[in-house]
């Protein structure tokens, strides 16, 4: 049996998790509400404040799904109650970013100014004119957020400038050396 899989979820105060007919897991909490179609031969049992999440059979894709399911319920359950942060840093000379309405307008030594739009159902912030804070209650979505803004300008390994998650190290290479 898999090892994630086997492992309960307790469901904090202020949190409700109810499944229907349908197979589809929903989840409520102070932040906001997260719905998820359970994959078929995967089912949750919830008794006193406790989840478990079971599988019908042994097969292989059963299997793989167990414990993947279980994760992902446990990331909606912490997303509704705590949500997620993710936070990225803007190096190199001139560049910045900031948010208009809508919009990140982020400058990156382009020579034309790159407009990414921001979902609704997540919260950018930038300070500095280099930080920027993405938050949300979906895991997924604020991580594809942030490798997004991230992809525009990777760190390169020579000065280190770039967009870069807060805490990345880069590994820096040794540029051409006269002789």
């Amino acid at each position: 049996m898999s090892r994630i899989g086997r492992k309960s979820i307790g469901i904090p105060d202020k949190v409700s998790v109810s499944v229907n007919d349908a197979a589809i897991i929903t989840v409520e909490g102070p932040r906001g509400k997260l719905e998820w179609q359970l994959p078929q031969g995967i089912s949750i049992s919830q008794e006193s404040g406790v989840l478990s999440v079971n599988r019908s059979n042994e097969e292989r894709r059963t299997r793989t799904l167990h414990g993947t399911s279980r994760a992902l319920i446990a990331n909606m359950i912490e997303g509704v109650s705590k949500g997620f942060v993710r936070e990225l840093e803007i190096l190199g000379v001139g560049f910045r970013a900031a948010v208009k309405g809508d919009i990140l307008d982020l400058s990156l030594g382009y020579s034309h100014p790159l407009e990414h739009p921001i979902p609704a159902d997540l919260k950018v912030v930038v300070e500095e004119n280099t930080k920027i804070k993405v938050e949300g209650i979906d895991k997924q979505r604020v991580g594809q957020f942030a490798a997004d803004v991230r992809s525009y300008y990777p760190p390169e390994p020579y000065k280190g400038k770039g967009v870069r998650y807060k805490g990345e190290q880069v590994r820096r290479k040794e540029g051409k050396s006269v002789k």
